[in-house]
């Protein structure tokens, strides 16, 4: 490794630039206005690569010149960033204030301490930068120091707010009446004392025992007190102003993620990692450290942490949750096309990160020699006890250190967390110069050594079989015939074991492809994955029936993947997609549109077990968590795509079994509905979050609502538990805040405004459109005086509207209503003041005229088909709006005196109350179930064929008249 300024491509760089004397003025006119000396030559040749090769640092030396003199003088590494250093106003730091304090921290305002942690972590970060430049530092120095930065940051911050809230709320006392203090658990490479140059640090919140604090002017719940507690630490390190941040937070890894509590006592803690915990937490605990809190916190957090992650038998399943790991991240790589990115792409950091930790989860029960956080101690350990060969340790270790190395340059330009190879040429100069190698092409090449024995190992680790063999012969024909497109008898010898109906088309189709610009132009590697595609996918069609179709409806993706070949090694290495790609093109259209549009899609065809058994709710609450776990937390673009994706990738699954006829109708639209809760979960706890950092927290009554005091509420097919794939959401929001309250934050608003502002936000989440598309459509009509009404409404003022102001149709609405999402106790009564409001005592011939009036208004409306068009499903006679309009008289008429009409709010469950309690015949209940049921299937399939709701007038005869007869006997007054 080459120290920059004695690179000879160093001073190649400098030339080339035109900046170099721009930036040699700026630092010396910032020492001028300080009254520093200006640099000499001989201290320009050893800081000025440390300007001109990081723009950070270029902006640091200007706003703090004196900080040069401090690096000049560093002839030794320092010593460890600490809480005590930066509690004493560690000189240098701070003599630009004209001043080097040594008192104590209590002097210090909020603002003032802020300032302080913030200086505090630019000088260090200054000093480590330069000194890795330098290559003055090794990897374990530069991340030990890191860690310890953020160590002292936090323990720093805790102490400051501790004190100040000693006099408000008092301690929190255990029941020995010993002071508790947070616990702070680092988890990620904080925890190994691995951190990087600019990283987020991830957080997991506890205390030990609950209680209330003593001593203060107000006492809080050891819950409410950690949790302000947590709340302002983050926002000490978090928050954003002119003196930069001091570290990002994310706290999504502790239990149930962003929905979780931010702070969970030790029992609370244990208690979901032995019930709940998953394979991925895990690996994520290998790393998890006390960063805070005593002895016995430590004690009794190894006590829970360590049976949880390793297991006392040879654990073999950690290796199944790692392939399912790498498989989540690698489908990320492929859809974001960053194969360069040398954390996550193949072969990067994260390949040698698993390969570690997986031998210590499957070994580590039995060997606690591999209990350890640091990865380089790891893969030692593994080497001197034979879990590893020698020479495979030495490859992972040597590419470890040069993929870190080159992580900490490339986020060391602009103290920017980045881990993508740059493309522009200035740029990887001057990455290869911080690395240490003489040229770009000498690191790139270097790199890609590296990376290729870390996937080999890796590969070779998590591989569950060998993969059939390859059809040499044939695809050496299709390399040949992507040369030469034009050649179509050499294009029927290729396919002529196919039983084609129009062979002659299909060459065309084949000759037009291999000819398109895409193709020709495409790199070598490009071509070398087309013809293995093209030779597994000509195999497969010699056992179709209609061979031409799937060749019609596979082609468009294939055209769609072009640019991203990554995703024919995706289908020729897993024949199993391939497969299921071709099985699902041949059904339906709708697959050819979805993955042809979005082919990121394809990875859904992995396993089978997975793409025809779609998860329930809480393996989708957990499959989206994961996701977003991969984001910044702060990037709202990012999260509001993968929703999108995540959603689109979920009715994949679910249309799959639908065709497949492996769920029926009702399980259908349980799946799309579950998918729709578990969305509008991840939306308001979002827009919850992004309005509390804000504005803080509402309080009512003097009691803070630390979670969102809102319910949301589903109408029509959402609330009916009968989402289609096309839906939208009819939706009423309803909180349950103090009117005259306000929030806790310094920018508090009134609790209405906070409400209003969180219904609009979600508005905004679930329906805007990003490069992923809408989430849903949103209706919010149906709420207490519809678009002239409240955004969000009381929970009082909604039952006041329903009892004084709301008509007939609203209720029927309201008897297919129920929580989709939100705050479980006011859910809860909600569905009583739903009950109350069906259960009310009407006119029945009132309300049956009501009903007939709205149905005829309707239909002369909305009515698609018409007498020559067709049936309409919907809207037709004898469709499925008339069955629910007699469903929903029943409902009204009659719950006052039979409860279980109004159990469920959807229409199935609600006619087979009605024949239990004997409104309707069973065998009538039945025949309308059956026919309802079969109008929906046939909804559905529509749908997925991209037509309209309409079929043939003479297709569903029988059932148009059965329903058209239910509904005249009860528009005659007569029994059903």
């Amino acid at each position: 490794m080459i120290p920059p300024h004695l690179n000879p491509n160093y001073a190649i760089f400098c030339e080339q630039s035109s900046s170099r004397a721009l930036l040699l003025e700026h630092v010396h006119d910032a020492r001028e206005r300080q009254g520093l000396d200006l640099l000499n030559q001989g201290q320009i040749d050893v800081l000025e690569p440390l300007w001109m090769l990081s723009e950070y640092l270029h902006q640091q030396f200007v706003r703090f010149p004196h900080w040069l003199d401090d690096l000049l003088v560093l002839k030794k590494l320092p010593e460890k960033p600490s809480k005590e250093a930066l509690m004493a106003g560690e000189a240098f730091f701070l003599c630009e204030m004209n001043a080097c304090p040594t008192e104590s921290l209590e002097p210090l305002d909020e603002a003032g301490f802020i300032k302080r942690l913030r200086l505090y972590r630019q000088w260090w970060m200054v000093r480590l930068i330069a000194l890795d430049i330098q290559q003055r530092l090794s990897l374990t120095e530069l991340t030990s120091r890191l860690s310890a930065l953020a160590d002292a940051c936090v323990n720093a911050s805790l102490q400051w707010i501790t004190q100040h809230y000693l006099a408000l709320y008092g301690q929190a006392l255990d029941g020995n009446g010993q002071p508790q203090s947070m616990i702070v658990i680092g988890m990620g490479k904080l925890g190994g004392n691995e951190l990087n140059l600019s990283s987020d640090i991830d957080l997991i919140f506890a205390f030990r025992e609950h209680g209330e604090t003593q001593g203060g002017k107000k006492s809080l719940s050891h819950q409410e007190y950690f949790t302000k507690l947590g709340q302002k630490l983050i926002q000490h390190l978090d928050q954003v102003n002119a003196d930069g941040f001091v570290f990002r937070v994310d706290m999504r890894l502790r239990p149930f993620g962003q929905s979780g509590a931010l702070v969970l006592n030790m029992d609370s803690l244990e208690n979901y990692y032995q019930d709940q915990g998953r394979d991925w937490e895990r690996y994520a605990m290998i790393k998890a450290r006390v960063m805070s809190g005593n002895a016995l916190d430590v004690g009794e957090f190894e006590a829970l942490r360590k049976p949880f992650v390793y297991r006392k038998y040879l654990d073999f399943g950690a290796i199944g949750a790692l392939r399912d790991l790498k498989q989540m991240i690698a489908k990320e790589v492929r859809r974001k096309g960053i194969e360069h990115n040398i954390k996550l792409g193949e072969g990067g950091i994260r390949e040698v990160e698993f390969i570690a930790q997986a031998l210590q989860i499957l070994h580590g029960g039995r060997d606690q020699g591999l209990q350890t956080p640091s990865l380089l101690k790891v893969l030692s350990y593994l080497a001197q006890q034979d879990y590893l060969p020698v020479e495979e340790m030495d490859q992972l270790r040597e590419a470890y250190l040069l993929l870190r190395r080159t992580e900490h340059a490339l986020q060391a330009v602009n103290d920017e967390q980045t881990q993508l190879l740059p493309e522009d040429e200035k740029a990887r100069t001057r990455i290869a110069l911080m690395v240490g190698f003489p040229s770009w092409e000498a690191l790139d090449k270097r790199l890609w050594e590296v990376r290729k024995n870390v996937h080999r190992s890796f590969v070779a680790l998590i591989d569950d079989g060998h993969e059939s063999s390859e059809e040499v012969k044939s695809q050496e024909t299709w390399r040949l015939l992507i040369k030469h497109p034009e050649d179509r008898e050499a294009i029927q010898d290729a396919i002529e074991l196919i039983a084609w109906q129009d062979q002659e088309a299909s060459i065309s189709r084949i000759s037009q492809l291999l000819s398109s610009r895409t193709v020709v132009f495409m790199q070598p590697i490009g071509h070398e994955r087309l013809a293995v595609f093209l030779a597994a996918l000509i195999s497969k069609l010699t056992d179709e029936a209609n061979p031409d179709l799937v060749l019609e409806r596979v082609f468009p993706i294939l055209e769609a993947v072009l640019r991203r070949t990554a995703y024919l090694v995706l289908l020729c290495e897993n024949q199993t997609a391939l497969t299921h790609l071709i099985r699902l093109c041949r059904e339906s259209v709708w697959f050819t549109e979805a993955i042809s549009t979005t082919p990121a899609l394809l990875d859904e065809l992995l396993d089978a077990n997975t793409l025809f058994s779609p998860p329930d709710k809480n393996m989708l609450t957990e499959e989206l968590q994961q996701i977003l776990l991969r984001l910044p937390e702060d990037d709202e673009e990012a999260q509001m795509d993968a929703m999108r994706r995540f959603r689109r990738s979920i009715i994949l699954r679910i249309a799959a079994c639908d065709i497949t006829e492996i769920l029926p109708v009702m399980k259908v639209s349980d799946h799309l509905t579950w998918l729709a809760e578990v969305l509008l979960d991840q939306v308001l706890q979002q827009s919850w979050q992004y309005l509390t950092k804000k504005h803080g927290f509402p309080v009512s009554k003097g009691e803070v609502a630390f979670t969102p005091q809102l319910a949301i509420i589903g109408y029509g097919k959402s609330g009916g538990w009968e989402l289609g794939y096309d839906s939208d959401l009819d939706l009423v929001f309803i909180h349950n805040a103090q009117a005259n309250g306000s929030t806790d934050g310094n920018r508090s608003i009134d609790n209405l405004t906070f409400y209003t502002r969180l219904g609009q936000r979600l508005i905004h989440m679930i329906t805007s459109f990003t490069a992923a598309g809408r989430l849903y459509e949103v209706d919010m009509r149906l709420r207490p005086s519809g678009n002239s009404g409240l955004l969000v409404s009381s929970l009082e003022a909604f039952k006041d509207y329903q009892q004084k102001e709301a008509w007939v149709w609203e209720h029927q609405a309201l008897t297919r209503s129920r929580g989709l999402a939100g705050e479980s106790n006011l859910l809860a009564k909600f569905e009583d003041c739903r009950k109350d409001i069906i259960a009310s005592t009407r006119d029945r011939n009132v309300l049956k005229t009501e009903v007939i009036k709205m149905r005829e208004k309707m239909r002369a409306h909305l009515d698609t088909g018409g007498k020559e068009k067709g049936f309409d499903l919907k809207q037709g006679a004898g469709g499925i709006i008339d069955i629910e309009f007699i469903v929903q008289y029943l409902v009204l008429a009659w719950s006052c005196k039979y409860s279980e009409l109004m159990r469920y709010s959807d229409n199935v469950r609600q006619l087979e109350a009605a024949a239990s309690v004997g409104l309707i015949e069973s065998e009538q209940a039945e025949k309308m179930t059956d026919t309802y049921t079969l109008y929906r299937s046939l909804t559905h399939r529509l749908s997925l064929q991209q037509q309209g709701r309409v079929v043939q007038k003479d297709t569903l005869v029988d059932n148009q008249n059965l329903v058209s007869q239910y509904w005249d006997s009860f528009v005659n007054d007569e029994k059903i």
